[in-house]
């Protein structure tokens, strides 16, 4: 039997009435415009090989532009107009959003023709929900064929969206002007339990010849692996 999400309930407008503060929010951790930074470079790399998809983004909403801060899949594109990305909308929401088929489905927020003139057919995004209560980005993963997200996959979107939130806390924790080292330090460490999930979705992917492979037993494995990156962003967070 499989098993859909609901269909999705399109807000009316972009802009959501607690924009002030979530901009305040967003601002306040000083990551938007960034360079890009290995931990949050392999934080994409592993939601595309898990969920098997070729683009994955970790985004930031600003009052006027979308920002990448990570990118696998689209290469070359660092920023676009918050009227033209799915994260706009994705980040209105306090749980994963999905389009399985952007040409039957799309999403009235944003402008269609960016999608289809990229070629995107499927969107997932989980916002990045901080601290305060806001959320200033999201997590996404995009492919180019129609692809039915499953509740399992929206939880495992969402869970990977959450270690990327605390990973920006941590960033604006640890990140001060003239001493790089402590942020350089615990970058190190958790791209090595990164690396490590990795090598688990390649062996995944390669013994389900590519197919969806998150049955209950692969999926505690899975998830086995992120309760360590977790237990590491808590301890380095005290």
């Amino acid at each position: 039997m499989e098993f859909r999400m609901p269909p999705y309930v399109q807000p009316a407008s972009l802009i959501p009435a607690t924009e002030p503060t979530r901009l305040r929010t967003l601002y306040r951790y000083e990551i938007l415009n960034t360079t890009p930074e290995p931990i949050f470079d392999d934080y994409v790399a592993l939601a595309a090989q898990l969920f098997n998809l070729p683009i994955s983004l970790i985004s930031l909403v600003g009052a006027e532009d979308v920002f990448f801060k990570a990118n696998v899949g689209l290469p070359g594109l660092e920023s676009v107009p918050r009227a033209d990305s799915l994260c706009s909308a994705a980040v209105l929401e306090d749980t994963a959003i999905a389009f399985p088929d952007l040409e039957q489905e799309r999403c009235n927020l944003v402008n269609p023709a960016v999608a289809e003139v990229a070629g995107l057919r499927c969107y997932a995004g989980a916002p990045l929900r901080m601290p305060e209560g806001e959320n200033i980005g999201t997590m996404c993963v995009i492919g180019r064929e129609p692809r039915v997200f499953t509740p399992t996959e929206h939880d495992l979107l969402a869970r990977l969206a959450g270690l990327v939130s605390q990973t920006i806390e941590l960033r604006a924790r640890l990140l001060t002007p003239g001493r790089p080292e402590p942020w350089e330090q615990a970058q190190r460490e958790l791209q090595g339990y990164l690396h490590e999930s990795s090598t688990l979705a390649r062996y995944l992917a390669a013994r389900t010849n590519g197919a969806a492979f998150f049955s209950d037993d692969v999926l505690q494995t899975v998830n086995r692996r992120l309760d360590i990156i977790d237990q590491a962003l808590r301890r380095l967070l005290r």
